[in-house]
């Protein structure tokens, strides 16, 4: 939307393909940013932890990372529903992409290592919206917990 409008207002030319791509790493943050301030805040190893799950995931400077976080966090103040985002990244990647997904936003959970009853019910949604099967979605949060020595 922010690109149409900045299309329209200065005649910026942006590829279909970019904007997507746009559309998606903003969406994958704000369902880390929603997945982090489910229990009422982000603390500093959460926030921590979205930016190198960003960077990382989608090949971000630092910079672009946390200018990411930054609108996505504006935005989740204004954001009622799950299901826009959800179906970006339901439409955009693989199963085997939305797992990966589900991977990262487990990883955020558990950053500051307590996993609140929000968070979980909040996974279990995501889970569904991204239809993936509980299956692979408790294998992905087991391999977070393995990885984080929380097992």
């Amino acid at each position: 939307m922010l690109e149409s409008l900045r299309k329209i207002l200065f005649g910026d030319e942006v590829s279909d393909s970019e904007a997507g791509q746009k559309e998606v790493r903003f969406a994958a943050a704000l369902l880390l940013t929603e997945a982090a301030s489910s229990d009422g805040a982000i603390d500093d190893a959460e926030r921590t932890r979205i930016r190198a799950l960003l960077e990382k995931r989608f090949s971000l400077s630092p910079s672009d990372a946390e200018s990411l976080m930054r609108e996505a966090a504006a935005a989740q103040h204004e954001q009622v529903e799950l299901y826009g985002p959800s179906r970006v990244l339901k439409d955009a990647f693989s199963y085997d992409q939305r797992v990966e997904l589900l991977e990262m936003l487990w990883d955020v959970v558990f950053a500051d290592g307590v996993v609140h009853e929000y968070e979980a019910s909040l996974m279990r949604r995501l889970g569904g919206l991204l239809y993936v099967d509980d299956q692979d979605n408790g294998a992905a949060r087991k391999r977070v917990l393995e990885r984080r020595g929380l097992s």
